[in-house]
């Protein structure tokens, strides 16, 4: 992240993202694969295994491929290049990534739990989450909130506006924080 300045002297903090052009690599219709999506592959892969190498030998070889259902008919043709210029300074983007891993979290940091009172018989309790059930019921219920594993999942962050857009470096810029860590793997949606 870094920030951008505005002509009127305002600071607005802004996320740089490098985005790799894609390739179509498969375009699937309801005819022959009874759905409708299309196929792209981004990075550049040095080697590939001879089945792969076979199915992919007119578009070249990727270091990921990506599948994205389309609802209405649009017209991709295989070894067509997407790229930014289809990106417009000002426009909402939709950022999907995977969340920052934070390790396993107690419940007041993972679920906001209050914790305990710091006295009257509350000894090395002051972060417990308490009772996790009551006598009459002898299990502790599927989904009972308790510490754990946290983040790590699939995240969307919605009306991300485009800041700027640098084709010649490959560069997005985008008003406000992505989910993810530093070199993750973003889909944008504009």
């Amino acid at each position: 992240m870094t920030r951008q300045f505005l002509p009127d002297g305002e600071q607005v903090p802004v996320t740089i993202v490098d985005v790799l052009p894609c390739v179509v690599t498969a375009v699937k219709t309801v005819v022959t694969d009874g759905y409708q999506a299309v196929q792209f592959g981004y990075g550049k892969k040095k080697k590939l295994g001879t089945a792969v190498r076979g199915i992919y030998k007119e578009v070249g070889s990727f270091e990921g491929l990506h599948e994205f259902r389309m609802l209405d008919k649009q017209d991709y043709q295989v070894g067509q290049k997407i790229d930014l210029s289809q990106f417009i300074v000002g426009e909402k983007v939709k950022v999907v990534g995977v969340a920052k891993g934070l390790g396993f979290q107690g419940v007041v940091k993972r679920h906001g739990f209050s914790g305990q009172p710091a006295t009257h018989g509350h000894k090395d309790q002051l972060r417990m989450p308490g009772s996790i059930g009551s006598g009459g019921v002898q299990k502790v219920f599927k989904g009972l909130r308790m510490a754990g594993r946290m983040g790590g999942q699939r995240t969307t962050v919605l009306n991300l506006e485009v800041a700027a857009v640098k084709p010649e470096i490959n560069q997005l810029w985008l008003k406000g924080a992505v989910p993810g860590a530093r070199k993750g793997l973003l889909f944008i949606q504009a």
